[in-house]
């Protein structure tokens, strides 16, 4: 998803954030279709453990993700984040 871009949360994802997780905010412009986004989230949760734990959809057909994980760490630095 190259056409994803990363930003900011909405106020109300913000308040249920835990330490025990890495997140992540995406945003997939309105030319990403349902099936499309689908499938590269499913992807993502298969290979690098994010899961999906938010959605929400705008009038213009945007959309506002949100990702977790467990946080991890591999030789000191965590994880590699999601190429969406």
């Amino acid at each position: 998803m190259s056409a994803a871009y990363r930003g900011r949360m909405p106020a109300s994802w913000e308040v249920e954030l835990s330490d025990d997780y890495e997140w992540i905010p995406l945003r997939l412009p309105p030319d990403v279709t349902r099936v499309s986004a689908s499938t590269r989230l499913s992807i993502e949760a298969e290979y690098r453990g994010w899961e999906l734990t938010r959605v929400r959809l705008y009038t213009d057909g945007s959309r506002r993700i949100l990702l977790r994980r467990k946080k991890s760490r591999v030789n000191g630095q965590t994880a590699d984040q999601p190429e969406l």
